[in-house]
């Protein structure tokens, strides 16, 4: 799920160097377009959106799916949005519940909702289109948020609007594909998307969001409401964290504006420091940071951490040690998840590894943060080989395999240290091999080749191969679980 870099305790230090590539282009794969119109209040979202869609595969569909990742909130759900180890500390005021509920539909033959877990929305199609066409349905739903702190939730002192409508299932060249929730990782995978979104709140909230959010003033709301027009073009999802107590602090890096909600944070100076810091290195590191704004929102949030296109969610409850490596690991996730895609289902280690590794690399060419490179890396290595000395002892073996899909895991803890540690752990030995700058330059070459695309883990591969590194079969060591550390 989202165990993010909370659980870096440790000094963490990282990379750096390197020159940047340019800027990333994020327009890439698929044709579909979002029109959503949501009024939010109470804990109860009412929309209707219009969604157009691309046949960008390779066969006639005569279906569109949609993930309803809302339904993971309702009661008897299948695949729980937070596992047991972490239930209490999320379900802050006891067990609460919520759903998605489609009222209505237009511009279809029929729909029904179903799939492994009420997650999947099929539309049959009046007919079929081609590859290449697209076609375009309306539909009217309702959410009931939980009182979670957790993605989509009425938490504690904010409200997170993410993962709120129902979303395109990514389709691949033969076709669509579904997941499930999972509890411990992000289930999501999504092709860039054009949003068109028009939000009404209670105009005692402030809307923290990373995209510019026009206010509609002569929009026919009643007393005691807001309406905000937001358009994003190209990105993968879009979030909003909604808050009574926001003050924002905000920085300018080259033309991007870098802003900060918060409402807690003793220090948050600091905190705007790390994600500009970092968001300046990265553009200089990987490719140029696509959009006008950043914005991270402080919120009530089981984990460390979440990334949403522009947005960051950075959790209240953070220790201040670990308040900037979990800012800069969400900041890299701006490239390792927002400019290029990854199957974050299957192949977690893709993107959060690299996010994570990515850290170390800011931390390392940035001493004034206390946090080593070499300290950072020691910190997964030796997580990691504590969870491989118990799961030995427990299980009588340890299943070490990276690729795999999130629901394949036992529970945080093996997740945690499967993805993220031992994903440091190979990029460390993949750095030791390539050498640092033909490391950095394997890196800038992957944000640019795939900007806005679904890289797979070959494809991730092949830019390191291409700089002369011979490094495919240190790559399959890791990932198979053949390697021993």
């Amino acid at each position: 799920m989202i165990r993010k870099s909370a659980a870096l305790v440790l000094a963490v230090p990282l990379v750096l160097s390197a020159a940047g590539l340019g800027a990333c282009s994020v327009k890439g794969e698929g044709g579909t377009r979002y029109r959503i119109r949501a009024e939010y209040g109470e804990g109860k979202l009412t929309a209707e959106m219009t969604v157009s869609a691309e046949n960008t595969s390779r066969t006639e569909l005569s279906e569109l799916k949609f993930q309803l990742w809302a339904n993971a909130y309702r009661a008897g759900a299948k695949y729980s949005p937070v596992s047991e180890l972490f239930s209490r500390s999320a379900y802050y005021g006891g067990e609460s519940y919520g759903g998605m509920t489609i009222r209505a539909l237009s511009g279809a033959e029929s729909f029904s909702v179903g799939g492994e877990d009420d997650n999947i929305l099929t539309v049959v199609l009046p007919s079929p289109i081609g590859p290449g066409e697209s076609a375009e349905i309306t539909l009217s739903y309702d959410v009931e948020l939980a009182k979670i702190n957790h993605r989509l939730g009425v938490t504690a002192h904010t409200v997170n609007l993410a993962n709120f409508y129902p979303a395109l299932c990514y389709l691949a060249e033969d076709g669509f594909r579904e997941y499930v929730y999972a509890s411990g990782g992000d289930p999501f995978v999504s092709a860039p998307a054009d949003y068109d979104v028009t939000l009404t709140i209670p105009e005692n909230v402030t809307l923290a969001t990373g995209f510019v959010a026009d206010e509609l003033a002569d929009e026919d709301a009643s007393d005691g409401k807001r309406t905000y027009h937001v358009c994003a073009e190209g990105v993968r999802d879009i979030a909003f964290v909604l808050g009574e107590n926001f003050r924002t602090v905000s920085e300018k890096v080259g033309k991007t504006e870098v802003v900060y909600y918060y409402f807690a944070d003793e220090t948050p100076e600091e905190t705007l420091r790390a994600a500009a810091d970092s968001l300046r290195y990265f553009s200089e590191a990987f490719c140029a940071y696509p959009h006008a704004r950043y914005a991270l929102a402080e919120t009530d949030f089981v984990y460390g951490g979440m990334e949403y296109p522009a947005l960051s969610m950075i959790s209240s409850d953070l220790p201040a040690r670990e308040t900037a490596p979990v800012t800069v690991h969400e900041t890299a996730h701006q490239w390792w998840y927002g400019i290029v895609g990854s199957n974050q289902f299957e192949c977690a280690w893709q993107d959060e590894g690299l996010a994570e590794y990515s850290a170390a690399l800011f931390f390392e060419e940035h001493p004034a943060y206390g946090i080593s490179y070499s300290d950072f890396v020691n910190a997964s290595e030796q997580s990691y080989r504590a969870f491989f000395s118990v799961y030995s002892q427990v299980n009588g073996e340890a299943d070490t395999s990276m690729n795999r899909p999130l629901t394949a895991y036992s529970g945080d803890y093996e997740y945690r240290n499967i993805a993220y540690d031992k994903g440091v752990i190979l990029f460390d030995r993949v750095r030791d091999v390539a050498g640092k700058e033909r490391f950095l330059r394997a890196l800038g070459r992957y944000a640019d080749t795939y900007a806005g695309k679904m890289a797979s883990p070959e494809e991730l591969i092949s830019c390191f191969t291409r700089t002369g590194s011979n490094v495919a079969a240190l790559f399959d060591s890791f990932l198979s679980g053949k390697c021993v550390i």
